[in-house]
């Protein structure tokens, strides 16, 4: 056994767990955001706003972040 070993399968442990954390914290941020929406309070959430303010109502909760085109096309999703 080389000294390589224990070291290539510690840093891919490692990543592993970070890919689990990453996943958690994106999973539990989205469920917050859905959540905290007004349009899931709404009578009819898919209808379009009657006017102006309500507009402005329900877009004044948190939005997710778009990453830049390079990103997406790497893979990155929205958050």
């Amino acid at each position: 056994m080389s000294d390589r070993s224990p070291r290539r399968f510690l840093w891919r442990l490692g990543r592993r767990i970070a890919a689990v954390v990453g996943d958690c914290r994106y999973t539990q941020r989205r469920a917050f955001v859905l959540r905290a929406s007004v349009d899931r309070y709404l009578l009819h959430p898919d209808s379009p706003p009657d006017t102006y303010p309500e507009f402005l109502f329900r877009t004044s909760g948190p939005l997710l972040h778009e990453p830049a085109a390079a990103a997406r096309s790497r893979g990155h999703t929205v958050r």
